[in-house]
């Protein structure tokens, strides 16, 4: 039998996974499919197949022997690759600004790894870590619940978060075959370490087979598989279609004017989402752009709106989409990590996508999303060590991000003027970067999106051929 365990951390890898089509086929491809839930059970109500069990994590706590020595691999890991700007980002960003006990050892940890960071060193630290929680009562836990189960895989839907690898290192002791997807685009440019090491790795693209092999030397080209994202694949799903007559008049928005798409970043990296909506909503104002022009500000799913209420109250002309993501478990350490999204919301992203005439963000993926539907860009970078606001303008020297600005698919607006000037340009000739986004889409999402989960389930079930 084929059975297949799936490993769900936080409520991005619910609306990956769950919401898309990748159950049903997974269900297709194996006996039996058992949800691993780092959500609470009550997320998955709509989950009905009899061939599907969710089963809910307990809740891993690190010690401090276990937190010491996965910095330590995080941080060689950083220091191994600091040519890289994201991770020398991240390294210097990631250095304590105060002398607190803890402060002290993640000092003690920089300077050591800064002189030693060998992927042995890597490797010794990671195994310290295992050894640490190997007898603790959640790791046990997690032994006897895989012993139980008995899956013939283990796919984990994120590579990253340290609470798993007690779930990981349990899977190595039973040696049932594990695989993880890479989450995000920027994960291995410019992350820390994986969680533990996997046997086999699902990627994005073939760039991001080429940067896992590169990062991750012992990995084997037969091990990372290019099977696309299935982050994108709702946008292909006609349960997720919305006419535009009912976008325009959910939103109150005139079908007749052009609308913009302000999407925001979460509080800790979009400190420059006031400054930016409030400079486009003075031009609108103004008449400085030089077509009937709507405004629609889409915030982060990861907060609600509360830092932007002094906006809402000056520009009322504002149109807000606060995503409908749902919190599933109080009195959580990572309390955003809990919160799935409504069919609703997904619904009124797709609708943004397909039916607003530009977007403008800072640097996100959310750039992604608006080439898919061929819509321009405009990346605003407002803040530079030198003016006193936030400096976002460094994630443009970002390895995933510089691959996007070299490319042209979209504009860069480093101030106010700079921004109204590309604002008139991408109305006027909504065309001219056409085939830059194009491009841009097949060199970070190799495969289509129709047929991402087929393609991801029946990955999974070779593994074990």
């Amino acid at each position: 039998m084929k059975k297949l365990g799936i490993v769900i951390t936080d409520g991005v890898g619910f609306r990956n996974f769950v919401m898309s089509n990748f159950i049903g086929e997974a269900v297709q491809q194996f006996d039996s499919v058992t949800l691993y839930s780092g959500l609470s059970i009550s997320a998955y109500k709509d989950v009905s197949d009899p061939k599907i069990i969710i089963k809910e994590l307990d809740v891993y706590v690190e010690s401090k022997l276990v937190w010491f020595f996965r910095k330590w691999k995080e941080v060689a890991h950083l220091h191994k690759h600091k040519s890289f700007y994201g991770m020398k980002d991240n390294l210097e960003t990631g250095y304590p600004k105060n002398n607190s006990p803890r402060a002290l050892l993640v000092k003690l940890i920089y300077c050591c790894t800064h002189l030693v960071h060998s992927d042995s060193s890597i490797l010794l630290a990671e195994k310290l870590q295992f050894l640490f929680f190997s007898k603790n009562k959640i790791t046990q836990s997690y032994l006897e619940l895989l012993k139980e189960d008995q899956p013939t895989h283990l796919f984990f839907t994120h590579q990253r978060p340290p609470f798993l690898a007690p779930f990981l290192y349990a899977a190595q002791q039973l040696r049932i075959t594990t695989s993880t997807f890479i989450f995000s685009w920027d994960n291995l440019a410019s992350k820390g370490r994986m969680l533990g090491a996997f046997d086999y790795f699902l990627v994005w693209s073939h760039l991001m087979q080429s940067e896992l092999l590169y990062f991750y030397p012992k990995a084997t080209k037969e091990q990372v598989k290019v099977v696309g994202t299935p982050q994108f694949e709702p946008y292909v799903m006609p349960k997720y279609q919305t006419k535009a007559e009912e976008f325009y008049q959910k939103f109150d928005l005139n079908a007749n004017w052009k609308t913009i798409c302000y999407s925001c970043a979460d509080v800790s990296i979009g400190a420059n989402d006031p400054i930016v909506i409030k400079a486009i909503a003075n031009a609108i104002r103004n008449n400085g752009i030089e077509k009937k022009i709507q405004l629609i500000v889409r915030t982060s799913p990861a907060e609600d709106d509360s830092r932007f209420r002094s906006i809402r109250e000056e520009f009322p002309e504002i149109i807000w989409n606060v995503p409908k993501w749902l919190l599933t478990r109080e009195n959580h350490a990572e309390s955003w990590s809990q919160r799935i999204p409504s069919e609703e919301d997904i619904k009124d992203l797709r609708s943004l996508l397909e039916y607003v005439d530009l977007n403008i963000n800072m640097c996100s993926t959310m750039s992604l999303d608006f080439m898919l539907f061929d819509k321009p860009v405009i990346n605003t970078v407002f803040g530079n060590p030198k003016n006193g606001l936030y400096n976002d303008q460094r994630f443009l020297d970002f390895g995933h991000f510089k691959k996007v600005v070299d490319s042209q698919s979209v504009s860069i607006a480093k101030n106010e003027m700079e921004l109204i000037n590309q604002i008139n340009e991408a109305l006027n000739t909504p065309n001219q970067r056409a085939a830059e986004r194009k491009t841009m889409i097949e060199l970070q999402v190799s495969e289509p999106l129709k047929g991402t989960s087929k393609r991801i389930a029946t990955t999974l079930a070779n593994f074990n051929d």
